[in-house]
C-alpha cells in the first residue's frame, strides 16, 4: 500500500525532521510513504475571518492539486471521528483488504483545512481534541500509522 502524509508547511525544526526520518525508516518495511509538503501562506496577527478563509483556500488549491480521484483520502480534522489504535489499524487493514492502494492523510495549515478539501475527504479524522502543531501531528501522525501496521503484523509494540 502506498501511504502520502500531504501537509501543508515546512518542517523547520530539526528534532521534528529527526523524528519524521526514524519512522520513515520504519515504516519503510510496511508500505510506500511519500511526504508532500505544500507551501503555507503567512497568516496576519489581526487577519478577518474572510482573510482567513481566502488562506484556507490558497493553501486547499495547493493539496487538491496532489489527490487523484482514486485516492482514499484522510483528512485530519479537530472535529473528525476519534479511533484509538487499534480501530485505527483496522481501518488501514480494511481498506487494504478491500482494495485501496493509496491512502493519503492530509494535515491543514495553522488555520485548518478549507471546507473543499474537507468535502474532498473521504475520512475525518481527530486524533484529539486538543489543538497540536501542523508539525508535532505530522510526528504524531507518522507514528499511529507505524503502530497500526505492528498491530497488523501481530508484532509487539509498546503501550
Amino acid at each position: 500500500m502506498k501511504i502520502t502524509v500531504l501537509a501543508v508547511g515546512k518542517i523547520k525544526e530539526k528534532f521534528y525532521r529527526q523524528a519524521i526520518e526514524e519512522f520513515e525508516k520504519r515504516l519503510s518495511r510496511y508500505c510506500k510513504l511519500q511526504i508532500i509538503e505544500v507551501a503555507d501562506e503567512k497568516t496576519p496577527d489581526s487577519a478577518s475571518t474572510a482573510e482567513e478563509a481566502a488562506i484556507r483556500g490558497k493553501e486547499g488549491q495547493r493539496l487538491l492539486k496532489y489527490i487523484r480521484e482514486q485516492d482514499y483520502v484522510c483528512a485530519l480534522a479537530i472535529e473528525g471521528k476519534q479511533l484509538d489504535s487499534v480501530e485505527l489499524s483496522q481501518k488501514l487493514e480494511r481498506l487494504a483488504i478491500d482494495g485501496t492502494s493509496h491512502i493519503v492523510f492530509l494535515i491543514g495549515g495553522s488555520l485548518g483545512l478549507h471546507e473543499n478539501v474537507l468535502q474532498r475527504a473521504d475520512e475525518e479524522l481527530s486524533f484529539s481534541k486538543l489543538t497540536f502543531p501542523h508539525q508535532l501531528m505530522r510526528v504524531i501522525l507518522l507514528e499511529q500509522v507505524y503502530r497500526s501496521y505492528r498491530i497488523i503484523m501481530g508484532e509487539p509494540y509498546h503501550k
